[in-house]
């Protein structure tokens, strides 16, 4: 196995990670920026990227994975700081993250996409239009209920185990801190939520939004 990197934007490159295949790409990378890295590890038995950037940079290598059925590459993710992915999936940041993207296992785990066809790697948050704030609306976890009516907001998280997800309304109860409901899908209507994967703004409301666990898992590289 010989790892290709994708160092995205002005994200720093340990050390670890320095005598390795680099391409350099855009702190968020379109599709044509993944062609030159999936060429050079198509014919690897184990094929490996390793994601230096952000969780935004992880969600668009994902998501070009599971587009083209690539999704027998494992993913190894290298942030400098935590994340929100560091913090759903447990993972190292820095240096000890870059050793790991060298000599870890990958293990299968849950793949949260949207109805957009855009892969969760870290959180989700939704909120009403910019003038209003407030979300209205209806939202359900599987079966569940999480919210009818108005609310501040609400944030999705995959999850490493089955169902695949958890979703909470955007606002602590006095006791036992927020509301968590676990499942494979959540679907929501609105008549206009603001929509954030990973950091990144959809650039217009919209009126319905389903997060779901794809029908295969993606392989992302943990400590061995």
């Amino acid at each position: 196995m010989v790892p290709v990197v994708l160092k995205c934007g002005n994200a720093p490159l340990p050390l670890a990670l320095r005598s390795l295949d680099v391409l350099n790409v855009p702190a968020l990378p379109d599709k044509d920026d993944f062609d030159e890295a999936f060429a050079k590890i198509e014919t690897s038995e184990r094929p490996r990227l390793i994601v230096v950037g952000d969780d935004a940079a992880l969600a668009a290598a994902l998501t070009r994975l599971m587009r083209t059925d690539r999704l027998h590459v494992e993913l190894a993710y290298v942030a400098e700081e935590r994340t929100d992915a560091t913090h759903a999936y447990g993972l190292r940041t820095g240096s000890k993250a870059a050793a790991i993207a060298v000599s870890g296992v990958a293990r299968p785990i849950p793949l949260i996409r949207d109805d957009a066809g855009i892969a969760l790697v870290g959180e989700a948050r939704i909120y009403g239009s910019e003038h209003a704030g407030e979300l209205v609306g209806e939202a359900y976890v599987d079966d569940a209920r999480l919210f009818s009516g108005t609310v501040p907001g609400m944030r999705i998280v995959p999850t490493p185990e089955l169902p695949g997800l958890r979703a909470t309304v955007d606002k602590r109860r006095w006791f036992g801190g927020h509301r968590w409901l676990t499942g494979r899908a959540v679907q929501l209507g609105s008549p206009a939520a603001v929509l954030t994967r990973d950091g990144v703004r959809t650039p217009r409301p919209v009126k319905r939004s389903t997060f779901y666990r794809h029908d295969q898992d993606w392989l992302l590289v943990y400590g061995s």
